[in-house]
């Protein structure tokens, strides 16, 4: 993990509320963190953020300074909802917690939508 990363995790780890169950994983080539077993950030190596949004918002949240759409790499959109910050556009605590906080609004979505255990929203039981 770069310094960039580590200082930007530690700051992101910060706005989390410390009863929430968080887990940092390496994914998408950045130090990604887990609530409640869904990413919300991915810390990328040069000190940008990649946030996992509600893809309803995506477009007003695209145009907020420093944001793009995330991709997967040149030319491959990773898709509504993914979206990445520009390090200067989070230098400030508080435009972090923006958008740590949108992250999280998301996750609670998500979280309050998940399937019950062995069910798929789409195709029913799980197979085994």
């Amino acid at each position: 993990m770069t310094p960039e990363q580590s200082v930007l995790v530690e700051r992101v780890r910060a706005l989390i509320p410390d009863e929430l169950p968080v887990r940092e994983v390496s994914m998408f080539g950045a130090r990604s963190v887990m609530v409640n077993e869904k990413m919300i950030v991915s810390a990328l190596k040069g000190g940008g953020l990649l946030v996992r949004v509600d893809a309803e918002r995506h477009d007003e949240l695209l145009a907020r300074p420093g944001a793009e759409q995330a991709e997967m790499g040149p030319g491959r959109d990773m898709g509504p909802g993914w979206i990445e910050v520009a390090a200067e556009a989070i230098d400030e605590d508080q435009r972090l917690a923006f958008w740590v906080g949108t992250a999280m609004d998301y996750n609670r979505e998500a979280i309050a939508h998940r399937p019950r255990d062995g069910v798929t929203s789409r195709s029913g039981p799980m197979r085994r």
